[in-house]
């Protein structure tokens, strides 16, 4: 199987700093990880490729720093590691990461599966894996947390899964290629061996710029991003807290009060 896994560099610590100018996170001189959430699909992507054969390679957009999170990746095991560095894709939002990466992943020619985590810690939007699904025109499942099979239905491969519902789970069939966010519940991502962790000191990270992908420059970036960031504030603490007491009625009714109290 040829499987690629979309994974974002983002902030290690909570503290994170605002560009003024543009509103977006300011990315560079500060410690990062990968998306915690990731990992789960980077380690899902191995054990496909241990139990089918083929190749995973990782995919990222971001700083040179992000070159960092490739390497760790392939530490653990993936094959390859490309990065999508431009400053013409700073400032992107949701819909305009989802452009880039699919205009990479077209680059690379034909794939059998597209992992992503379900969401990145630092957005929390969950909408990059279904954006390049929409981008690539291929069927996706976002929440899977099981894997069930993977078989030749006539010529075509197709995929079983498990997804992971409010209440339960749901069992889907799709062909291949397709994309599947999952969820940590899929797997628990394995230590980079020694070994690993030698041939990702050497290994040679694919960047790649606006010029090798050469996207839509109305696409990429601020200029291809319909989310605009307004203003981004802190919001003031809460004060004049209490705790209710007495029995649930009663406590039910002092609410009720302080509520019309509130809006009166």
């Amino acid at each position: 199987m040829n499987i690629i896994v979309c994974v974002k560099q983002v902030p290690e610590t909570t503290e994170v700093r605002i560009n003024p100018e543009t509103n977006t996170l300011i990315r560079e001189g500060v410690k990062s990880i990968i998306n915690p959430f990731d990992m789960y699909a980077i380690e899902e992507g191995i054990r496909l490729k241990e139990k089918f054969g083929g190749k995973v390679t990782v995919v990222s957009m971001g700083p040179p720093q992000a070159e960092a999170a490739l390497k760790e990746a392939i530490s653990m095991g993936v094959d390859e590691g490309i990065l999508l560095c431009d400053r013409a894709f700073a400032g992107s939002d949701t819909w305009a990461t989802s452009y880039t990466l699919s205009g990479a992943i077209k680059k690379m020619g034909a794939f059998d599966l597209i992992l992503c985590g379900k969401q990145a810690s630092d957005g929390d939007t969950a909408q990059v894996g279904p954006g390049i699904s929409m981008h690539l025109d291929i069927p996706q499942v976002t929440y899977v947390k099981k894997i069930e099979e993977v078989k030749d239905a006539g010529g075509i491969k197709v995929m079983r899964v498990e997804r992971m519902m409010e209440e339960g789970y749901e069992i889907i069939e799709l062909p291949l290629p397709a994309l599947l966010t999952v969820v940590k519940e899929i797997n628990e991502p394995r230590l980079p061996s020694l070994k690993g962790m030698m041939r990702a000191k050497s290994a040679r990270i694919t960047l790649l710029t606006q010029k090798e992908l050469d996207l839509d420059p109305q696409a990429i970036g601020l200029c291809g991003s319909p989310t605009q960031v307004v203003k981004i504030f802190t919001p003031p603490q809460r004060t004049g807290s209490q705790m209710l007491t007495g029995e649930t009625n009663e406590i039910a009714e002092k609410l009720v009060g302080l509520i019309k109290d509130e809006v009166n």
